[in-house]
């Protein structure tokens, strides 16, 4: 008889949490008892065990084995357990509002419990009998990662992308690339946006001064317009994943770091609320927890603002998008998870979505017509590397067509897509596969900032425009692409949507749009 021995895991104490651990001892044998698996029993999805062993996690189909030992769940009671982990703002209206939504499309009775200010669980039930229980972990994203790669959580609820080491440990725990299709999925969108007490006066401030501000080179009202006072400067605690996208997206840029002295708070509600309450407060908040603070329209040297609304942050026009992710390692979830998986990337999932007050990813189509703020900023930006005529030749080339909400952008000094990106390309992918554009006009156009030659920058701009569109029809691969007009355009810089004097605005300016007729 062949053995397989596995040592146990060492017991975890995670952020003050208590939980029980998950891994118990277990012995999966053959019918004829010739082959023997022992080790942890780490999850079972109502089909397969996954058991900790000293060759590593496997993966057992139940139906060919007996398991004997403590920790071998009831197969004629089967519960399947799902935990997620990580950002508060996620956990507490998000995924709730979407658990209601699934179970009421599928026949499910919901019953909430909360344990803790940091613990509460859903129970699905049909006919009487409990069939799926979701346990939630509220922290933050940090957390959420270290659950994970303890084996305390199966997904990670995440206001930021994955950090290398997070990867390269997920990676080394046998969970696969957590940076790869499909483990790591936008859920909604978001934005970070500046706020302010409805009675201050500052309405509008410039990226280079907000993150002057979060660097402490800029203290007073007095610098942006306002009375003279000193600025209160408000963040989510260490740790939260939107405090590291303030990090990575408005002060990496500039090239400046974090001051000391920042008020921290552990709920957006609660920067809210102390944001609100001081007429010398400014804060970084989500775009779906700004609550009564008033928004901050940003604005640069050239006169273009940008305000957060629900459009600009689909098209990624707003410069502070921060989408909010699920990251799942490679294992198999039980079936009743999968199919709430599934569910998240429907239509009736983004309806519960932009009623929780978040900005889902349904498609819209953007006419002409409204179109009238960028064309009047592409009048003005006319001059000798964009004359009149190349105006003209986009006007009439869009003419009759929609830029739908999808846009495309790319990481810094990278042709790899963004995130948000990333998933309008599968998103766009589904909508072909499933004929919404059959007999329409598709048409992915590049812009870029005005960094250099113009002649240059639309080259460049085709490139791009032709890249996103291979990617998305090698994404829809059951599609018949027969039915539709592809087609790739390419204007280069003239149709800005933010200033070009710095790395924030040259970012927004160069993307790919996609329009339809």
């Amino acid at each position: 008889m062949r053995y397989f021995r596995a040592a146990i895991c060492v017991a975890l104490c995670l952020f003050g949490l208590s939980r029980p651990t998950i891994a118990q001892d277990v012995t999966l044998s053959s019918p004829d008892g010739a082959i023997e698996v022992v080790g942890n029993l780490l999850g079972f999805d109502g089909e397969f065990y996954r058991v900790d062993t000293q060759f590593g996690e496997l993966t057992v189909d139940g139906s060919g084995v007996r398991c004997d030992g403590p920790g071998c769940p009831s197969l004629s009671d089967f519960v399947a357990e799902v935990t997620l982990s990580g950002s508060s703002t996620m956990a507490e209206v998000l995924l709730p509002a979407l658990i209601e939504g699934f179970a009421l499309r599928n026949g499910y009775q919901t019953a909430r419990t909360q344990f803790d200010a940091r613990q509460f669980e859903y129970t699905l039930s049909r006919d009487g009998r409990a069939a799926a229980r979701f346990n939630f972990y509220v922290s933050n994203t940090d957390e959420g990662f270290a659950d994970l790669l303890a084996n305390q959580a199966d997904v990670v609820m995440a206001l930021r992308e994955i950090r290398e080491a997070e990867r390269v440990l997920a990676k080394e725990a046998g969970m696969g690339d957590l940076s790869g299709a499909n483990r790591g999925r936008v859920l909604a969108l978001d934005a970070i946006v500046p706020i302010v007490a409805p009675s201050n006066p500052v309405k509008r401030i410039s990226l280079t001064q907000l993150a002057e501000i979060y660097a402490g080179q800029i203290t007073n009202w007095i610098e942006l317009g306002g009375p003279d006072a000193p600025i209160s400067v408000h963040l989510p605690v260490e740790g939260a994943g939107l405090a590291q996208a303030v990090e990575d997206k408005l002060l990496g840029p500039a090239v400046l770091s974090l001051t000391d002295g920042i008020r921290r708070h552990d709920r957006g509600s609660t920067l809210v609320r102390s944001v609100v309450t001081d007429p010398f407060a400014i804060g970084l908040a989500s775009f779906a927890e700004t609550g009564t603070a008033r928004m901050l329209t940003l604005s640069g040297p050239c006169g273009f603002t940008l305000s957060a609304g629900r459009r600009m942050i689909k098209t990624e026009d707003y410069p502070l998008t921060s989408p909010m992710f699920l990251y799942l390692p490679a294992r198999r979830l039980p079936r009743v998870a999968r199919d709430f998986l599934t569910y998240l990337r429907g239509p009736s999932a983004q309806i519960v979505i932009r009623r929780a007050g978040f900005v889902d990813q349904a498609a819209e189509r953007i006419p002409m017509a409204l179109q009238g703020e960028r064309l009047t900023n592409a009048i003005k930006s006319a001059g000798p590397d964009i004359p009149l005529e190349e105006l003209q030749r986009m006007v009439t080339t869009l003419d009759g067509l929609q830029r739908l909400t999808m846009s495309f952008r790319f990481e810094a000094g990278s042709s790899r897509p963004d995130a948000q990106s990333r998933s309008n390309i599968e998103l766009l992918a589904r909508e072909v596969e499933a004929g919404v554009y059959d007999s329409k006009r598709l048409v992915f156009v590049g812009f870029s900032d005005g960094e250099g030659p113009a002649a240059g920058n639309r080259e460049i701009a085709q490139q791009r425009a032709e890249a996103v569109r291979k990617a998305v029809e090698k994404a829809a691969e059951t599609a018949n692409l027969d039915r539709i007009s592809i087609e790739t355009e390419a204007f280069g810089e003239a149709l800005p949507i933010a200033c070009d004097d710095s790395a924030w605005g040259r970012q927004a300016n160069r993307r790919v749009e996609v329009w339809v007729r």
